[in-house]
């Protein structure tokens, strides 16, 4: 597990998980990244403050914001993984294919307020965002990490 802060054209830093090196090469050739903020696919990595650590093994440089060590540890980081992805799928609803349609509907009054997950494109998921819609990407399935 490798974790990239990137950026978006428009100047948004946001974290990106992914398997190794190679899978975030792929998923970038692809256009498969987006901004969660804005949706922007023009995704690039921002630069990182590097991590030194003293013969002590304690970090030389301290960075504010920086992951303490043990979110570093792939375990812990499948684990919450797991954990947070447990969280949604047992306290939202999947709607599936439906979710930009569904998202509009609560968003709009439409129906009731709930919580929802579900599939949509990029495309989809920056329209929504343009209009005030709250979206965030799901966590992958840890097993799809191995």
């Amino acid at each position: 597990m490798i974790v990239y802060q990137l950026i978006c054209t428009d100047g948004h830093e946001f974290e990106g998980w992914f398997k190794d090196s190679a899978a975030y090469d792929c998923q970038a050739g692809a256009g498969d990244l987006a901004c969660p903020v804005c949706g922007d696919a023009k995704i690039a990595k921002a630069i990182m403050a590097p991590s030194v650590k003293t013969s002590e093994g304690k970090n030389a440089i301290e960075v504010p914001g920086s992951k303490p060590p043990e979110a570093q540890d792939p375990q812990k980081v499948r684990q919450f993984i797991a954990g947070f992805r447990k969280f949604i799928e047992e306290n939202a609803e999947y709607v599936g294919r439906r979710f930009p349609e569904e998202a509009r509907k609560i968003h709009y009054g439409e129906t009731e307020g709930r919580h929802i997950y579900g599939e949509s494109t990029i495309g989809e998921a920056k329209e929504l965002i343009e209009e005030g819609i709250d979206v965030a990407p799901m966590p992958p399935d840890p097993s799809d990490l191995n």
